[in-house]
């Protein structure tokens, strides 16, 4: 692939994921379609056999009162981008994992110590996720869509030693 190719294709893809962190952050609608736990919750879930975590800090520290800031493009989303291509280009090359297909789970930690650790609370609740789907219906009276999420396989990043650190050792009681 040429180079202005692969430039274009990393563009189009930073303003999705631009535009997909204003809207979850503005709207605070998760993945689900329903209102999230914490209003602005900010992560990215693609479905894969084997999922890996991952914590970037794709927000500047927010003012007091607020968790997250501005986006922060080089340090913070140009990681998570690296990521996804990475996983991506491991899932479209069937001679590396033949059958298996890679997913994500990327959380941000908005440069926050506190809120990554919150955050990382994330993968270990997609792996306890049994509620009873029966007793759970839409505000329409359908039943919900119901998908098991698979457990974090491993989680890449902090950014900082001291995140990774703390958010290694909450996540190794639950392994």
């Amino acid at each position: 692939m040429s180079t202005n190719k692969v430039l274009l294709v990393g563009h189009v893809l930073h303003w999705c994921i631009l535009v997909l962190t204003t809207t979850v952050h503005t709207s605070g609608i998760g993945e689900s379609g329903g209102h999230s736990r914490n209003e602005g919750e900010k992560k990215l879930k693609l479905p894969g056999d084997i999922i890996f975590g991952g914590l970037f800090p794709m927000h500047e520290k927010g003012p007091v009162g607020k968790n997250c800031g501005k986006v922060k493009e080089e340090k913070g989303i140009q990681r998570m981008e690296a990521m996804l291509y990475a996983v991506d280009k491991i899932n479209n090359d069937d001679s590396i994992l033949p059958n298996i297909t890679l997913g994500v789970h990327i959380l941000d930690t908005c440069s926050r110590d506190s809120y990554a650790l919150e955050q990382s609370m994330d993968f270990i609740r997609a792996q306890f996720n049994n509620f009873d789907e029966g007793n759970y219906q839409c505000k329409d009276g359908r039943l919900r869509k119901y998908v098991k999420s698979r457990p974090v396989a491993g989680v890449i990043g902090a950014a900082s030693s001291s995140v990774s650190v703390m958010v290694a050792n909450i996540l190794r009681l639950f392994k």
